[in-house]
């Protein structure tokens, strides 16, 4: 199981619904239970999110070993959201 690396901002809707994305998909899939993400805050913790500053423009964002798999865009859905996080999880359980 691979680490994911999330990348978030206080107050971003589109942070709280990755969020939500992350608790749904772990209650409905045994298989994401053990999962760890690290949760890194753009705003608070910018020495840690600077390594990835380049590769990304909107926030969430998630990582695996260093390369980006998902990065919300204006006006995504939650729906649109979900799919994409659980598309990140899928292939971090490979």
């Amino acid at each position: 199981m691979k680490k994911i690396t999330m990348i978030v901002m206080p107050g971003c809707p589109y942070c709280a619904n990755a969020r939500r994305a992350v608790r749904e998909l772990k209650e409905e899939e045994p298989a994401y239970s053990g999962l760890v993400i690290e949760t890194i805050d753009e705003v608070n913790e910018a020495d840690k999110a600077k390594p990835y500053g380049n590769d990304y423009y909107y926030v969430p964002s998630l990582f695996m070993e260093g390369k980006k798999y998902y990065e919300a865009h204006p006006g995504e859905s939650y729906e649109e959201c979900k799919n994409a996080v659980s598309r990140v999880f899928a292939a971090a359980v490979k």
